[in-house]
């Protein structure tokens, strides 16, 4: 899979032309990001499945807690009858920061997560559904057919969450960009394969790195600046401490962000954050970045914020992402 993230903070239609350019230039696979804040991801992949022919697409991460688990499998199920079979569920716990902003309490997420796709893949087998875990439905179904399969990649960064992965989903979405927490998560992967039926097939295990690219190394490090944020406010501490990041500046960030103050935020990422947590810079140096980490991992998301030009920045990440492939 060479797959990119769009994020809907830009109006549909731009999201919907910038996911026509990815499948131009080779992308196999665009994933919306779903966050309260941004536009309706649903909405911009039903638009992105009208514009383009081939690219599979989905939601990565949606989150099973602030829409009830059973309409969210509906939701993905619609996207798999508009664009001919093609869509992937991706399906996360979701950023603990933002959630608490909405008064969501983020109780047992690797449980929540579980629970959600094994009913989802129920319901598009055309049954109907009981729960009574981390959620409720009675007799729960679907009334219209679901075609073929959806593929389920499950958001990841915590240990539990990937070997979860490993052993009941299609595949994991790794959140991470650097080669270090990658050969760390490799040997979470394999721990949880060594718990997955044969029946369930090859398992992918795909990075989902924030990535942005352009011609000025340091217009693209800048650009990088409001994903990170995100991703060190919600980091667990054993992340942190392998690269050394202080613990006391990412609460802060943290913090900024829970408070909606999302300037602040941004400006309290350091240089070591945007090195832990990104893949940014010009496009030589993306590439060798992306080669690196795809010494441990099968596939490779291009996520938000791509770069400062957009259009621009899917065009250099496809070439990138070819290049360190080869």
């Amino acid at each position: 899979m060479n797959a990119i993230e769009l994020t809907p903070e830009h109006p549909i239609a731009e999201v919907t032309d910038f996911a026509v350019t990815a499948e131009t230039v080779g992308f196999d696979t665009v994933f919306a990001a779903c966050h309260y804040f941004n536009r309706d991801p649903f909405v911009a992949l039903s638009r992105i499945a009208a514009a383009t022919d081939d690219v599979a697409l989905g939601p990565a991460a949606a989150n099973p807690y602030e829409t009830h688990p059973v309409p969210l499998a509906s939701r993905v199920a619609t996207i798999q009858e508009v664009s001919d079979g093609r869509a992937v569920m991706g399906i996360g716990p979701g950023d603990r920061s933002t959630l608490s902003a909405l008064g969501v309490d983020r109780e047992k997420p690797l449980r929540r997560v579980l629970e959600s796709f094994k009913v989802a893949q129920d319901l598009w087998d055309g049954e109907a559904v009981d729960a009574d875990g981390t959620f409720r439905a009675d007799g729960a179904e679907l009334e219209y057919d679901v075609p073929g399969t959806v593929p389920v990649y499950v958001g990841a960064q915590g240990p539990h969450m990937i070997r979860m992965s490993a052993k009941h989903a299609d595949g994991v979405l790794y959140n991470g960009s650097h080669p270090r927490d990658f050969e760390w998560a490799a040997d979470q992967v394999e721990q949880g394969l060594a718990d997955r039926p044969a029946e369930r097939g090859e398992f992918d295990f795909a990075a989902y790195a924030s990535v942005s690219v352009a011609e000025d190394g340091e217009a693209a490090r800048e650009a990088a600046r409001p994903p990170v944020a995100f991703i060190v406010g919600g980091a667990a501490p054993p992340v942190l401490d392998r690269h050394d990041i202080d613990h006391e500046r990412a609460e802060a960030v943290g913090s900024a962000i829970e408070a909606g103050e999302f300037t602040e935020a941004f400006g309290l990422v350091t240089a070591e954050m945007l090195e832990a947590f990104s893949i940014a810079g010009t496009p030589d140096a993306v590439e060798e970045q992306m080669a690196a980490v795809l010494e441990y991992a099968d596939s490779f998301v291009v996520g938000a914020p791509l770069g400062p030009d957009i259009e621009q920045a899917i065009e250099l990440a496809g070439a990138a992402l070819d290049s360190a492939r080869a």
